[in-house]
């Protein structure tokens, strides 16, 4: 539940309000303090991030529907901007450094993807790779948990579909071989600087937020 709460971006306090229940009972439900919820809460629970996402908009909803059926332990986060961004914006507010590509930062990003890397290595075939591909060729294509960073730039060089950007996170040194693919693709790499996964996300929502909130 937490997951999709958070991935929704709503806050315990407004789920329960608009649900007409109390946030400590979202709070017991996400710490495991009460037993799993029941089939109706399960619905009601849905139903109401879905009527919370269509009242700013329905984004998050638009970009869920382009990768169904892809196994969702990989994705921590999806997002479609309102309106485009700079790929220098997002390295900027991800605490990026270039690695490839400076003189392509220039380029508009509509919207990012963020990939838990070995579970994607592990839990995604190659359909679903080109399906997320697919969703990202003006996006900014994130994977974290990166131990060097070769196998993410191999999986982007060997399919067709390429994202507008790629940002790696984890790695305190990034393969050579990686940049000199992003060089070849002609793609953008930027190593994120954020201490936790948790925080690049956070960062990216707020981003997000800025845009739909003006």
């Amino acid at each position: 539940m937490r997951k999709w709460r958070e991935l929704f971006n709503v806050s315990q306090v407004k789920l329960a309000e608009e649900m007409g229940i109390s946030p400590s009972v979202i709070s017991d439900y996400e710490s495991g303090r009460r037993k799993s919820p029941g089939t109706q809460f399960v619905r009601r629970f849905v139903e109401t991030l879905i009527s919370i996402d269509e009242a700013v908009g329905g984004h998050l909803l638009h970009e869920l529907s382009r990768i169904a059926g892809i196994p969702t332990e990989a994705i921590l986060d999806v997002r479609e901007f309102p309106v485009p961004v700079s790929a220098q914006k997002i390295c900027d507010t991800i605490q990026g450094t270039i690695l490839a590509c400076p003189h392509l930062l220039n380029r508009n990003i509509y919207g990012y993807t963020v990939l838990d890397s070995p579970k994607a290595i592990v839990t995604l075939s190659g359909m679903d790779f080109m399906q997320i591909f697919g969703t990202t060729t003006e996006r900014v294509l994130i994977f974290t948990n990166v131990t060097r960073g070769r196998s993410p730039m191999v999986a982007v060089r060997v399919t067709p579909l390429k994202p507008r950007m790629i940002v790696l996170h984890g790695p305190k040194e990034v393969d050579s071989l990686g940049v000199k693919l992003a060089e070849i693709e002609q793609i953008p790499l930027v190593l994120s600087n954020m201490k936790t996964t948790n925080d690049l996300i956070a960062a990216l929502k707020e981003l997000y937020q800025s845009m739909i909130s003006k």
